[in-house]
């Protein structure tokens, strides 16, 4: 399988797939996954979906994203080393999935590999999918190494402020909109440093300021918050409303963070296929946001994070995997679907 491996995932790289324009790939997945035995389509949304095994029987869904962010290095391989935009986050993870499910024990289960759209963006394939299926237990493709194991995401609250205030002399005392844009950013700051005593990233509220832009009379701001688990996002909007200085707020996105149970099945069973590769597993809390944030809440089923790759290299111009890595994750994957499988049949 490892040759079969290799080159999936490679022309799964081979294929740009930036947010909103992942079609060609789905298509390419939708037509290669059909000769691996899969049952394919693609959905409403433009995820592809493929299944392998008997449709009333339990399910184990893996949620993988196609898309990717703009720009990367050239697709090459250098020795055991392929580089390319994708080959991280998250094509990597995706074709582990594809690969584990493809190899499963498949008597009295199946398996469902979604392929989904517009993670890196707003999620619009993951919430497409929620909706959609109802599984036993589940997996989202994430890079966390292959003897890592994901069990949390932070949050995201999106913000959007613009402010106006009348043309003035740079001499007038009259507040500017520049410097009501820049009190408003530093209201954020202070209020996400008042909420929590600690010193660990996953479990504080992380502001960043994205973009701004303007001058003294019109000034525009764009906000992300990193929020962990259990944020009180209803006291947080309701502060924002007391510091908006006449300007105007938009929030885009309100996705709450995620945190699973580390001694639940899907996490337990991936412990034990790390176990029997040689290496001591290691549960990770991310900083990030990922589709688990939107799957989880709807399903509230055994659910893990897992796939190859270093996330430090995330959207970076040397995003590269170890196809050494990428064989073991395989391995990994398929022993821990294997475990569960046993366990869903009774």
């Amino acid at each position: 399988m490892s040759e079969r491996a290799e080159a999936l995932l490679r022309r799964m790289v081979e294929i740009p797939s930036v947010s909103g324009d992942e079609k060609r790939l789905a298509v390419f997945l939708t037509e290669e996954l059909a000769t691996w035995g899969f049952t394919t389509y693609l959905d409403e949304a433009g995820n592809a979906i493929a299944r392998r095994g008997d449709p009333a029987a339990p399910m184990i869904l893996l949620v993988g994203h196609m898309d990717t962010v703009p720009g990367g290095p050239a697709v090459s391989r250098a020795g055991d080393i392929l580089h390319g935009r994708g080959t991280v986050d998250a094509k990597g993870p995706l074709a582990t999935m594809i690969c584990a499910a493809a190899e499963a024990d498949l008597s009295g289960i199946q398996y469902v590999v979604a392929g989904v759209v517009e993670e890196e963006t707003y999620g619009r394939g993951a919430t497409h999918l929620a909706e959609c299926f109802r599984p036993a237990v589940a997996f989202v493709g994430e890079p966390n190494g292959w003897s890592g194991v994901g069990i949390g995401y932070k949050g995201r609250i999106m913000l959007r402020y613009s402010v106006s205030r009348p043309a003035v002399h740079t001499a007038s005392p009259a507040e500017k909109a520049s410097e009501a844009a820049a009190a408003f950013w530093h209201d954020v700051l202070n209020y996400c440093a008042s909420v929590t005593t600690s010193e660990k990233a996953f479990d504080r509220p992380i502001p960043t300021l994205n973009e701004m832009s303007g001058d003294i009379a019109d000034a525009h701001l764009v906000i992300s918050v990193r929020t962990p688990p259990g944020f009180d996002l209803p006291a947080f909007e309701a502060f924002l409303r007391t510091v908006t200085r006449d300007g105007e707020l938009v929030i885009d996105d309100r996705t709450p963070g995620v945190r699973v149970d580390h001694r639940g099945v899907a996490v337990r069973a991936l412990c034990a296929g790390i176990r029997a590769q040689g290496a001591r597993p290691t549960l990770k809390l991310k900083t990030g946001t990922a589709d688990l944030n939107i799957v989880e809440p709807r399903w509230q089923v055994p659910m893990a994070v897992y796939g190859p790759g270093d996330s430090a290299l995330d959207h970076t111009d040397d995003e590269h995997i170890s196809l050494a890595e990428y064989t073991k994750a395989i391995e990994v994957l398929r022993d821990a679907l294997n475990i569960l499988a046993a366990g869903l049949r009774g």
